[in-house]
């Protein structure tokens, strides 16, 4: 008899559309990792991780054994902790505002002072709730064609219209303010520095733009913030002008090594987000742990107390970092401008045959490939960051420079 196929229908439906992004060479699997310090451990070996966000290499440093309740207590004090540090069972709104909260969202409004600090538990949440929760039906958004996706998922649900200005082009962008209606609230979005580039943005030039054009400005800080500017406060701080930014979005689970993210704002912005941000009213909050790394971290970008114990100032670890990314542009054809090195490989194919050879070589290496990235831009995405020695550097930039 012919066997049946129980299948059931919309499942054949996903299952085709999964065998058409294998064919394309775009299909994703979960891989279970081991990370021990600078190493990736699995089933297939050990590899120096350059594919991670932690830019300061702190979980490769005496800050991966920090004695966290300790220090929360000398520096912060015992009635700020909470006594289970393992969950917070319910929304900020409800009952996890938690004391470790409070903390954090004060060492970030000292960080950037006259401004206060919303924390939500990742910079998607932040990224996808800040314009359906600010941006009105008659008012306009323009974004950098290439900003997080998180950014985009935000728009996408925003009751404005948006238009995206070609990448880091002021001449674009001001041709599209040129457009806006007159008194016609207008948003500009864009990253500090771009997450699959490692470009920076004009700020500066785009500033200048508000002489002639009124609009708010929002800055996605994810891969400035602990790594750049004063204190590590991002590229905006170190221009100067973060103060003329609107809205600053800071993530901590890259240069800090830990999780959640805020906006920085006003403290009127601050207190509509409470009751306007979908992702912060309806999500479960951070557990206290999460939240006490960040703030201790947060603390130490400001002022740097542990360095009296030994540990290395997060100030000499960002320094370490720009001599890294130095370093490596001296050894390679390539001209970084930040720690996010890519690597261009043009197609899928070519991306995943660099990062097999890489990891051939110990390394382990990720293709970014189209749809992450358009049509023929797919790329190794290097990640430097402040633990790696000039051994590790010679080694990869040999490596780059035998691949092309």
């Amino acid at each position: 008899m012919r066997e049946l196929d129980t299948t059931p229908a919309w499942e054949a439906r996903l299952q085709s559309e999964l065998s058409r992004l294998e064919e394309a060479g775009n299909l994703r699997r979960l891989t279970e990792l081991r990370a021990e310090g600078l190493y990736l451990a699995g089933e297939s070996g050990r590899y120096l991780n350059l594919s991670s966000n932690d830019y300061l290499g702190l979980t490769a440093s005496a800050y991966a054994a920090l004695p966290l309740e300790e220090y929360w207590d000398s520096t912060f004090g015992a009635s700020t902790r909470s006594p289970f540090r393992h969950g917070n069972p319910a929304s900020r709104l409800m009952t996890g505002n938690s004391p470790e909260y409070g903390v954090l969202e004060a060492e970030l409004a000292a960080l950037y002072p006259g401004r206060d600090a919303l924390v939500l538990s990742c910079g998607y949440m932040v990224n996808a709730g800040l314009m359906p929760a600010l941006a009105g039906a008659d008012d306009l958004i323009l974004a950098d064609k290439l900003v997080h996706a998180s950014i985009i998922e935000g728009l996408q649900h925003t009751a404005a219209p948006f238009r995206r200005f070609r990448h880091n082009d002021v001449s674009h962008l001001e041709h599209l303010l040129r457009g806006a209606k007159p008194g016609q609230l207008v948003w500009v979005i864009l990253e500090s520095v771009y997450s699959m580039d490692g470009d920076l943005a004009p700020l500066e030039d785009i500033l200048a733009l508000r002489e002639r054009y009124d609009f708010r400005l929002y800055v996605d800080e994810a891969h400035a913030f602990g790594v750049r500017g004063p204190n590590g406060a991002g590229y905006c701080a170190e221009l100067g002008c973060d103060e003329r930014v609107d809205l600053l979005v800071c993530t901590f689970g890259k240069a800090l090594a830990g999780a959640g993210a805020c906006v920085i704002c006003s403290p009127a912005v601050k207190r509509y987000l409470v009751n306007k941000m979908r992702p912060l009213i309806f999500s479960t909050a951070l557990p206290p742990c999460t939240l006490e790394w960040d703030a201790a971290m947060v603390h130490e970008m400001r002022c740097e107390t542990l360095a009296a114990r030994g540990y290395p100032s997060l100030s000499s670890l960002r320094a370490r970092l720009g001599e890294r990314i130095r370093l490596f542009g001296q050894l390679t054809a390539l001209t970084p401008q930040t720690q996010i090195v890519p690597l261009p490989a043009g197609s899928n194919d070519r991306a995943l045959e660099l990062a097999e050879r890489g990891r051939e070589a110990g390394f382990w290496l990720t293709a970014i490939r189209h749809p992450t990235v358009p049509p023929g831009s797919a790329r190794i995405r290097l990640s430097l960051n402040a633990a790696l020695s000039d051994h590790h550097l010679h080694e990869l930039a040999a490596l780059c420079n035998k691949l092309g």
